[in-house]
């Protein structure tokens, strides 16, 4: 339930990963048309879910699937080894190989290899980050640690820890430097070693760590997922009608998901910029403006968030707290926190690809590789993206409220703010989608 998405920086590995004058083009249909017609098939999505579905109908299609048969211990073990390996790679081509951004293998491994098209994976496919991580590997030997982990503290760090790499993307030359980047992916290799050695592996990667948490809640958009009994099929977004998030505190990063893409747009849009250059030369350091723009944005989203659950409570009358419903309905954001990495990052992978083959068989040597062309048709798919998203949170809001309240007037009802937070954010986020793209300013 929130905004978002699509921006790219002016270079062809910049932090939010766009294609160098992969600008949009100019719409052939006035903005404000463009925008309110999004908004109006979310919401007519709303009211085509709520008269021609019922109980029975929504059981039955979240109970579709099938179980697969596959060696798990084999994949586990082959994950582990591309983790190493991926991870091995990083380290050794950002310190010793080229430093050009489009000639580096360890800024064109993790920008396009990982954190393009592997994500993608984790929910278009399902989540296989805990057989590939490769810091949960090395951590692997530290056992149960020395001290429990401290339940008040929930996913709140999580959160701080996922803000703080947004931030440090946005702000750093992560993407254009490799040496940079090796050192980082070093430091948050250390950090993982000692937060698995204090509080132990499974706590600290499960609670903690916050690429763990996202793939893992992608994963619950993904048709595949792992049960007791192995792999079971299923439908797109069937996981998310599941008891997702524990406590509010998950809720809080799942916001903090959805708003790191969002900000991570924002910041390369002309408004951004034209902000920037009225309050940098002012006197605002950058790294402040950035700074703030990041935690007030969170809090003004977690704030807008909180308060459709409390309308939810009040139009439809329920023994529920607002802090329930909103953990309940939360999941949906999920759906619209893949689509949005879809849509600002398929592209980009795809052009990407024949320079990613490269930097994986040479990883120590540059060359000059030609990118793919992308067919004109796929500059459809941020929005179309961003549409789908947006209609399978409302389908799966619709489904957590008819699990949830016993008539279905109260399970109508309970969506009615949900629904309008969902078409507003809509709106935003394809308008974000037309923005020209702009380097992001003062860093």
């Amino acid at each position: 339930m929130t905004s978002a998405l699509v921006a790219c920086t002016g270079t062809a590995l910049a932090h939010a990963g766009g294609l160098s004058g992969a600008a949009p083009e100019r719409m052939a249909v006035p903005t404000w048309l463009f925008l309110f017609t999004g908004g109006g098939v979310v919401g007519a999505s709303f009211l085509l879910a709520s008269f021609a579905t019922d109980r029975a109908f929504i059981e039955h299609v979240h109970e579709l699937g099938r179980r697969v048969e596959v060696p798990e211990a084999a994949l586990a073990w082959a994950g582990r080894l591309v983790g190493l390996g991926g991870l091995l790679l990083v380290v050794v081509s950002g310190v010793l190989g080229p430093t050009a951004p489009m000639e580096s293998a360890a800024i064109v491994v993790v920008w396009a290899g990982w954190w393009a098209g592997y994500a993608m994976t984790t929910y278009l496919v399902g989540n296989t980050w805990p057989a590939v991580d490769p810091f949960r590997t090395l951590a692997r030997p530290l056992g149960d640690g020395v001290r429990e982990y401290p339940d008040r503290l929930g996913a709140w760090p999580s959160v701080a820890f996922l803000l703080v790499l947004v931030y440090v993307e946005v702000t750093s030359p992560l993407a254009d430097d490799p040496r940079v980047l090796a050192a980082v992916a070093l430091a948050y290799l250390g950090v993982a070693l000692a937060g698995s050695a204090a509080f132990g592996v499974t706590d600290w990667f499960e609670r903690v760590d916050p690429i763990a948490r996202i793939f893992r809640l992608y994963g619950a958009v993904a048709p595949v997922t792992r049960t007791d009994d192995g792999l079971r099929l299923r439908l797109p977004g069937a996981g998310l009608v599941e008891d997702v998030l524990a406590d509010r505190s998950e809720v809080g990063f799942v916001v903090a998901l959805v708003w790191a893409t969002t900000f991570d747009g924002f910041t390369s849009t002309p408004v951004w910029t034209t902000l920037a250059d009225a309050v940098v030369p002012a006197g605002v350091p950058a790294p402040v403006l950035y700074a703030g723009a990041l935690v007030a944005g969170y809090l003004a989203f977690l704030a807008v968030y909180r308060a459709s659950a409390r309308v939810a409570r009040r139009t439809a009358p329920t023994y529920l707290s607002s802090a329930d419903i909103a953990r309940l309905f939360a999941p949906s954001l999920l759906a619209i926190a893949a689509a949005y990495h879809l849509a600002h990052y398929l592209t980009y992978f795809l052009a990407l690809s024949p320079l990613l083959v490269h930097a994986l068989v040479t990883p120590l040597s540059a060359g000059t590789v030609p990118g793919l062309t992308i067919p004109g048709w796929l500059q459809a798919v941020p929005v179309a993206s961003v549409l789908a998203g947006h209609l399978l949170a409302i389908w799966v809001a619709h489904s957590i409220a008819f699990e949830t309240f016993p008539s279905r007037i109260q399970a109508l009802r309970s969506q009615y703010a949900v629904t309008l937070v969902m078409v507003l954010y809509t709106m935003t986020s394809l308008w974000i989608v037309t923005q020209p793209e702009l380097p992001t300013p003062y860093v």
